[in-house]
């Protein structure tokens, strides 16, 4: 049994909650507020879970998914989270977050940037191409004709595995487009980004991908 700590508990951090612990593991999660504020939530998800704040749910997760608006990702603690693998959901959307000019110009993609800020954790891009409803519903047995695929990116081969075995047991293919400097081939408004896909697929649209929009 792994802790998830869950930095980040809107849609995607809530439905990632959900689908972890239906693989039997524990989820320490925290929003940008008070714990008290989840009370809801955490009747909802269980036994399993419990709240705390953005530093406790990083202390207390085995493994951390970051699932903040982009924007404010600079806000996640960076101690607690040393030697940790870091699901990172982020993508940029610059009417929320603000423009980023590396982002706009294609010199960094946002999994990179939190890797750089949390420098002794090892970050995976994982569930950034999704939406939150389909983490619980639209996975499949492995084998399943059609499985959807979801990307895993990393420049740390045991963060990719990690990331790789979760998508399967939640029902999901994965696709490794590793090191994180090519992970901008899934972000926001690329032809792999919230669409429905296979493998064959999801490997089609990142080859068709464009550095730059």
């Amino acid at each position: 049994m792994t802790t998830f700590g869950i930095i980040g508990a809107g849609n995607i951090g809530s439905q990632v909650a959900r689908a972890v612990i239906a693989l039997g593991h524990d989820v320490v999660i925290a929003n940008s507020r008070d714990p008290e504020t989840l009370s809801a939530l955490i009747d909802d998800l269980g036994p399993s879970a419990r709240a705390a704040t953005a530093r406790e749910a990083g202390a207390a997760g085995d493994v951390v998914v970051v699932t903040v608006p982009f924007g404010k990702y600079k806000d996640v603690p960076v101690e607690p989270l040393a030697g940790k693998i870091v699901l990172d959901t982020d993508n940029y959307y610059w009417e929320r977050d603000g423009r980023f000019g590396e982002l706009d110009r294609g010199e960094a993609t946002t999994s990179g940037l939190l890797q750089q800020h949390l420098p002794s954790s090892k970050v995976v891009k994982a569930f950034n191409h999704i939406t939150a409803a389909a983490i619980t519903t639209d996975g499949s047995p492995s084998g399943t004709p059609g499985r959807r695929a979801l990307v895993v990116s990393s420049d740390h081969p045991d963060a990719v595995a990690f990331a790789t075995e979760l998508y399967d047991r939640i029902g999901f293919d994965a696709v490794d487009v590793s090191p994180l400097s090519e992970s901008w081939r899934v972000e926001r408004d690329r032809p792999a980004y919230v669409v429905r896909q296979d493998r064959a697929e999801l490997e089609a649209n990142l080859a068709k991908a464009t550095r730059t929009i």
